[in-house]
């Protein structure tokens, strides 16, 4: 029998090294792509299954400018195409018709302008009043299965989508608006039949191209989290070095999530772009802002996440430089102990308590923070940032109220 080389166990140690880093390498890139895929998802989750969510999505968009005017815009539009001067003549004695027949022809172009002026204006006073606000939050919660249908493609029954679009029935403003005209003393408003007019809140042949993703991704809205984080946490268990291990997942995560931002934002252009020129660009943009908010605000806290967790792993790290910096901050904790002890304040038991249960104290401002975050609805960045300071600020007073019996017992003689 051959006798067996000693350094095929040295071989096989090192190759099995590679396998197992290759491996956590790998689900930490999963790791890092899957954040902006769960972002998506649970967003697409809370609109799609909450009606509440969506409506209050939409709400403020009642107030916006963009909005107003352009259904301001179409309930003008289908009134004065049914009052003109014409239908003013009609409503005159037929005696008399013949008489002011030739001066109303005469003077039609001014008196359409006129009313067209008088209409519009009429119509913005609709759209700026509460009235609108509250038939835009009900129409929104009745058109919510249309969207719905439209962001995922499920849906069915009486749900309907019109020309491939969510749209909101204006006929209520419009009899709102006819009753204005009558108050302002155009009588013949009154005599203009039921109008039904749609509002296009989502144009959903655009959205169609992305459908059956955000479907899959509404789906594993649920589930696309935990995988993300289970793929995170073997991934860091397998590394080698864990600390380096995080820095690069929390910059992965970071750079994914401005990708995703970025992809909003080019993907806003496109669906603008291919709108129908009948509908109004600057209102179509600011449903899709409104829509896609919380999906932007979770972005930015992603990104800022991420790099808070880059920086603090990179903090506690053993490089010079984080030596250097961590030095810096002790000093001032150390210095504010040093003069408190001079002039006779001392800590007590509770010093040497928080020097013997450090690491716990520690631990748990981390773990405290990190609980914070995951059980915040749709935390900003700057819900991050203030986290990260309480961290810093907590971390500080742990530091300060860190004292070494011995310390502490000899100070006294010092003085």
């Amino acid at each position: 029998m051959a006798p067996s080389d000693p350094n095929d166990g040295e071989r096989a140690e090192p190759a099995a090294q590679r396998t197992r880093a290759a491996f956590a390498g790998l689900l930490l890139v999963l790791a890092a792509l899957l954040t902006p895929l769960s972002v998506v998802a649970v967003w697409a989750s809370s609109l799609v299954e909450n009606t509440d969510r969506y409506v209050a999505t939409v709400a403020p968009l009642a107030g916006n400018p963009a909005v107003q005017n352009a259904v301001a815009d179409r309930l003008a539009g289908a009134v004065t195409q049914n009052l003109s001067a014409g239908s003013l003549l009609q409503q005159i004695a037929p005696s008399e018709q013949s008489a002011l027949g030739g001066l109303l022809g005469q003077l039609s172009g001014p008196i359409d302008s006129a009313l067209q002026g008088l209409v519009r204006n009429q119509a913005q006073n609709v759209v700026s009043s509460p009235a609108f606000a509250t038939f835009w939050v009900q129409a929104n919660r009745t058109v919510h299965d249309q969207f719905s249908k439209a962001l995922t493609g499920k849906g069915g029954g009486a749900v309907q989508l019109t020309n491939n679009a969510v749209t909101i029935d204006l006929a209520p403003l419009i009899d709102q608006l006819k009753q204005q005209l009558v108050n302002s003393g155009v009588g013949v408003a009154s005599l203009i039949p039921t109008i039904h007019v749609q509002y296009t809140v989502v144009d959903s042949s655009e959205v169609g191209t992305v459908r059956t993703g955000i479907r899959l991704l509404e789906l594993a809205g649920a589930w696309l989290p935990v995988v993300t984080v289970l793929f995170a946490a073997l991934g860091l268990l397998l590394a080698r070095h864990r600390r380096h291990a995080l820095i690069a997942l929390a910059l992965g995560v970071t750079v994914a999530t401005i990708a995703l931002g970025i992809g909003l934002s080019v993907f806003r252009v496109l669906y603008l772009d291919a709108l129908p020129a009948s509908v109004s660009q600057p209102a179509a943009g600011a449903v899709y802002d409104a829509l896609i908010r919380l999906l932007r605000v979770s972005v930015r806290t992603y990104a800022v996440l991420g790099l808070a967790v880059a920086l603090g792993a990179w903090l506690s790290g053993p490089t010079r430089p984080a030596r250097q910096l961590r030095d810096i901050w002790q000093a001032g904790p150390h210095a504010a102990r040093a003069a408190a002890g001079r002039a006779g304040l001392h800590t007590g038991p509770v010093g040497p308590w928080v020097h013997r249960f450090k690491p716990v104290l520690t631990w748990t401002v981390v773990g405290a923070a990190g609980l914070t975050l995951v059980l915040w609805s749709y935390p900003t960045g700057w819900v991050v940032v203030v986290l990260g300071l309480a961290v810093v600020f907590a971390l500080t007073l742990i530091e300060l109220l860190d004292v070494v019996k011995e310390e502490q017992t000899a100070e006294p003689g010092a003085r």
